[in-house]
């Protein structure tokens, strides 16, 4: 569409369009002859106007014939007013709004859902899961433990703080633990390195008595044969091969 004022005609009588007829007008290669609508029945004269197929148009009747409907309230959207786009579909500016804030969505992020639109903050509200811990929205990225959802920097190992997505982890008393604090905190020690035991993801370690070892660590104390498996001899508290310990 394209907005243009008449040229008034050399005449006594303004420039009326009453029935079907011709006037000339003004346009950027000189000038040309077009038809009047015949269902116009108001001056043009000093008024904006537009041309379709040869016919002049008020403002209003180009709009009511040719101009989008706005998709909310069904209304014709003027000329040279606002409008939003999104999927075929147009709404005025103040009507393509929040379906829960009301507010106006105008160029910012939004989200539709069944067939309506909500800005990011309405959506987060109504739609997204809360994190267990924070009881803030989780829009990507969350992980689920205990059948909650958390975001990934608010699911924490309870010892040391750090992030346990991503990493192996265990709990003790619905507290999750990466396995090094886990470890440090709950494990037994080996009584030949000291170190944890964990005895997670399968590994194995020999336990006799009060003590544990790791299975690397179950040696004879004198050849440091491995003992896995077999029989052994302990001395106050060493363990020995039966070859080692055969003297004692």
């Amino acid at each position: 569409m394209r907005a243009c004022t008449p040229t008034p005609v050399r005449s006594a009588r303004s420039l009326s369009v009453a029935t079907a007829g011709t006037c000339r007008i003004r346009t950027a290669t000189g000038m040309r002859t077009v038809s009047t609508a015949s269902n116009v029945s108001s001056s043009l004269v000093d008024k904006p106007f537009s041309t379709k197929d040869e016919q002049l148009l008020c403002t209003e009747c180009y709009s009511n014939e040719y101009s989008s409907k706005c998709h909310e309230c069904k209304k014709t959207i003027m000329p040279g007013s606002r409008k939003m786009e999104h999927k075929g579909n147009s709404w005025h500016e103040t009507c393509f709004s929040c379906k829960r804030c009301q507010q106006p969505i105008g160029t910012k992020s939004f989200i539709p859902k069944d067939n309506c639109n909500y800005c990011v903050p309405c959506y987060e509200k109504q739609f997204a899961m809360q994190c267990v811990h924070c009881k803030k929205p989780i829009t990507t990225g969350g992980v689920t433990y205990h059948d909650q959802p958390w975001h990934k920097d608010c699911f924490l190992c309870t010892g040391c703080k750090q992030q346990l997505s991503g990493q192996r982890f265990t709990s003790r008393d619905d507290f999750a633990y990466c396995l090094n604090c886990f470890c440090n905190l709950y494990a037994k020690k080996c009584a030949s390195c000291t170190s944890p035991i964990s005895g997670l993801g399968g590994s194995k370690y020999i336990s006799f008595e009060e003590r544990q070892w790791h299975n690397d660590c179950f040696n004879c104390k004198k050849c440091s044969v491995s003992l896995v498996g077999r029989g052994f001899l302990t001395e106050r508290d060493d363990i020995l091969c039966p070859e080692c310990g055969k003297d004692i």
